[in-house]
């Protein structure tokens, strides 16, 4: 009888802060930017000069430990991680080991299997290491410092997942976490937030743990579900063959579907940690700790319960619009402004959702206002325009924020709503197409649609369709 196997899984996450300054220095976080340019001698490691931690770095570190019903470390200590590398200009890195700033954490997720916990083991403040660019053609590297020094905070978690399943729940649980604290903007493939996944495999049944390996360079979520999948097979092979699996470091190649050896797994002790001199302990006094409770935001699972007796508006719209921060941020201030929880609604779930598709965005990029979404939801219900213009417009401010009243002026894109106009429009229509008004005296109602039709293109689409049917129902019944 074939053996049975399940996976055990950890993730240390690392999520990039959203501050505007380093974690020990003034140098701008902002991505991008010339190489080496968001640099001071504190971020390149230059002998001498002293480093001073962020406060906000401190205060986003505990938002997250509270929000992940996190013990908070009162006395906490930075320790130097020490290891050579050309990215790392001081050769060691500021992180926690000793006394991390959050610790005991847990958070609830839902799979098909039903609901469970993942635990927390701690969440550390840290440094990011500089850049390594490779350039081929010169046959050398090159180092930008640029990203040296921006905050860190990792998430580690316990050995509590069993699958894929598990661990993308958990991970989306956690970007929603930040996101609605406005701690990082969690975009994986900027790198905002990565996440390192350790596993084994082991006889289902069995209570001690397997050898683990640690997959890196996993930077979507469908990359890290098929890491988990290549890793699993792997590690189940090796078993099956009597061979051993090995503690390493692995990376994963997504294009090819596999997975290759960096290094032999190192242990705490390969790092020589001690406690940094040059930085004062953290000491976190109740005062600052209820400041910062007391502004944590409204989370999804209130959000969602507020939504339901506030706004009549279905389930799953609710479910979509509070998934990301940004979307039920527009939700709301559009509503606001306008009053109409459905119709804003709508827009939402159907146009932005089918534009932030094609255009392969996340709801975190949507830039268009709220009034101006709001100012298209007025126009069409005072039949200012009608609906195909109000799609056509609303592109363009999803594109590129424009003000859809001053547009739809400019371009002559009113709704003519002078009866006389319109009835000598659908006579000459009608009087042009004899065959389509005998069809429908025959019986056939679809040809008013095409009637319709041809009354909207004389319009140039600036008509409104509801009193174009009702003028031509008028005249064909009479």
């Amino acid at each position: 009888m074939a053996k049975e196997y399940e996976t055990v899984i950890g993730l240390e996450v690392h999520v990039e802060l959203a501050t505007k300054t380093k974690i020990f220095c003034g140098c701008s976080t902002a991505f991008g930017g010339s190489p080496n340019s968001h640099t001071c001698p504190v971020c390149t490691g230059m002998p001498g000069s002293l480093p001073v931690l962020n406060k906000q770095v401190l205060e986003y570190a505990i938002a997250v430990g509270l929000a992940t019903n996190c013990d908070i470390t009162r006395y906490a200590k930075f320790d130097r991680k020490n290891y050579f590398y050309p990215d790392n200009p001081q050769n060691y890195q500021i992180s926690q080991l000793y006394l991390p700033i959050c610790r005991n954490g847990k958070v609830e997720i839902e799979t098909e299997a039903g609901k469970k916990f993942v635990g927390i083991h701690e969440i550390h403040m840290e440094e990011d290491a500089g850049k390594l660019v490779h350039d081929e053609w010169e046959e050398c590297s090159l180092v930008d410092y640029n990203r040296s020094g921006v905050p860190l905070i990792e998430i580690v978690s316990e050995p509590d997942m069993r699958s894929a399943e598990e661990v993308i729940a958990y991970l989306e649980k956690l970007r929603m976490i930040v996101q609605y604290l406005g701690a990082s903007d969690c975009k994986l493939q900027e790198g905002s937030m990565r996440a390192d996944v350790n596993l084994s495999v082991r006889e289902k049944g069995a209570t001690e743990f397997g050898t683990r390996t640690e997959m890196k360079n996993l930077n979507s979520f469908t990359a890290i579900s098929h890491a988990i999948e290549g890793e699993k097979q792997r590690q189940i092979d090796l078993i099956e063959a009597g061979e051993k699996v090995i503690q390493e470091t692995r990376r994963w190649d997504d294009t090819k579907g596999a997975s290759y050896a960096m290094r032999s797994k190192e242990d705490a002790q390969d790092y020589r940690y001690f406690p940094d001199p040059d930085l004062v302990p953290v000491s976190v006094s109740e005062e600052m700790l209820e400041e910062i409770r007391a502004k944590q935001p409204e989370f999804r699972p209130e959000k969602m319960a507020r939504y339901k007796e506030e706004y009549d508006i279905p389930e799953y719209d609710i479910e979509i619009i509070t998934g990301t921060k940004r979307m039920a941020d527009i939700f709301e201030a559009t509503v606001a402004i306008c009053g109409q929880p459905k119709k804003v609604s709508n827009w939402l779930m159907v146009e932005t959702l089918r534009l932030l598709k094609e255009n392969s965005m996340d709801p975190e990029d949507i830039r268009f206002s709220p009034e101006h979404l709001a100012a298209i939801i007025e126009m069409v219900d005072k039949k200012e325009i009608n609906g195909s213009v109000a799609k056509e417009v609303f592109e363009l401010v999803f594109k590129e924020d424009i003000d859809p009243r001053a547009y739809v002026e400019e371009k002559g894109l009113k709704t003519v709503n002078d009866e006389g106009a319109l009835r000598s429009t659908i006579e000459e229509v009608v009087k042009n197409n004899p065959q389509s008004v005998e069809d429908y005296h025959n019986g056939k109602q679809k040809a008013i649609g095409f009637l319709v039709g041809q009354t909207m293109k004389a319009m140039q689409g600036k008509a409104d369709p509801g009193m174009v049917n009702q003028i031509l129902k008028e005249l064909l019944d009479a």
